[in-house]
């Protein structure tokens, strides 16, 4: 019964957020500097996780197709998975570690130091100076990551199936290119943005509306980063069946 409450609460701050994002002034500023947080400062762990994921799925990829001599579909398998699931999913994951706990630490302080309460006083209405901006980069900003995500993705599992297992690399890319095609990569990016919106406003929330002093910005904050990777895990699921039956077949 709590958890129905919580979650109503949430779609009441969700559709909150969504009115005072349509509504005069637009705070351009402050989404570019949330864009730089979200998205640039994100950068390296995304390429870094990238890197090393197509790496291991290669590896591991090229050793079970070597039973069957099918080494050459090595791109195609890393190519498909990293477009249509790994993708968004780790890149998600990452944003949610690095920068989603760092908005519900943020905004669980100004909390706790009344300082939201102070810019309710001067007639700023903190919903639409703080959480808007955030919410709408994590939504932006998790699809481009995803890009990112896919290309490093596919480099890493290209210099291990080309240098490392050996395989040729004119079977390696051919395959890459004819099995991916463009619906796996809008279906991924479909995914990335949604992921992006539900984690940027599961954190938000958490840290608008903490309490009990610094306890509880921790309290929040882990709560935001536990709740958004389950929710980015259980919404794959549903999402996935929506885009193979009607996008991506």
């Amino acid at each position: 019964m709590l958890a129905v409450r919580e979650f109503g609460r949430w779609c009441e701050f969700v559709w909150q957020t969504l009115c005072w994002a349509a509504r005069p002034p637009f705070r351009l500023d402050q989404f570019a500097r949330q864009m730089e947080f979200v998205g640039v400062k994100s950068l390296w762990i995304v390429s870094l996780t990238a890197l090393f994921t197509g790496a291991v799925f290669a590896l591991q990829a090229g050793k079970v197709y070597a039973l069957f001599n099918m080494e050459s579909m090595v791109g195609a398998t890393v190519g498909l998975s990293l477009t249509r699931e790994m993708g968004p999913v780790f890149a998600a994951i990452m944003v949610t570690a690095r920068a989603c706990s760092a908005m519900a630490a943020e905004l669980g302080t100004m909390r706790v130091t009344e300082q939201i309460d102070a810019m309710e006083a001067m007639a700023v209405n903190p919903i639409q100076y703080l959480v808007v901006p955030r919410v709408a980069a994590g939504t932006f900003m998790v699809p481009l990551l995803t890009m990112v995500y896919n290309y490093i993705g596919v480099l890493g599992a290209y210099l291990v199936g080309i240098h490392l297992l050996g395989i040729s690399e004119g079977p390696f890319m051919d395959k890459l290119y004819h099995y991916v095609d463009a619906d796996d990569i809008w279906g991924g990016l479909i995914k990335a943005a949604i992921f992006g919106f539900l984690i940027s406003a599961i954190s938000c929330y958490m840290g608008y509306n903490t309490r009990q002093g610094a306890k509880g910005v921790g309290r929040a904050t882990t709560r935001a980063v536990v709740v958004s990777a389950v929710t980015i895990l259980v919404v794959d699921y549903f999402l996935t069946t929506w885009i193979l039956e009607y996008i991506s077949k």
